[in-house]
């Protein structure tokens, strides 16, 4: 069994910022890539970031130069530093992340529960 808790969400007025934590724990033998998602009320659940185990990143265009991701292997972590934040980042965010577990080396996705963000005045 593996699991991925996010904290961090909250709310933060426009221009704000807000970092994302998502810890993973259980039977882990070794994280691949994580990633973070985010979904808007109304809206399908879209990537914002991903991050390989070398460190590697990607982002959405909407976020690049606002957000930016990192890991700790060690600590099986993955951050989401979120900065300049609009309205338009308004969703509940959630941690991905590709799981090698230890007990039958099985390559499972597991998904975190979410955390809410809300930009607003």
């Amino acid at each position: 069994q593996v699991q991925l808790v996010e904290s961090g969400g909250g709310l933060v007025q426009p221009g704000g910022s807000l970092r994302l934590s998502c810890a993973a724990s259980g039977s882990i033998f070794r994280i691949h890539d994580m990633a973070w998602y985010r979904q808007a009320p109304g809206k399908e659940r879209e990537l914002v970031a991903t991050i390989t185990s070398g460190g590697s990143t990607n982002y959405a265009d909407s976020v690049k130069g606002r957000f930016s991701i990192s890991r700790d292997n060690a600590r099986n972590t993955v951050l989401l530093q979120m900065n300049s934040l609009k309205p338009e980042d308004t969703a509940v965010y959630y941690c991905n992340g590709g799981v090698v577990t230890r007990d039958n080396y099985n390559y499972l996705e597991v998904w975190g529960q979410g955390t809410l963000v809300t930009v607003s005045f």
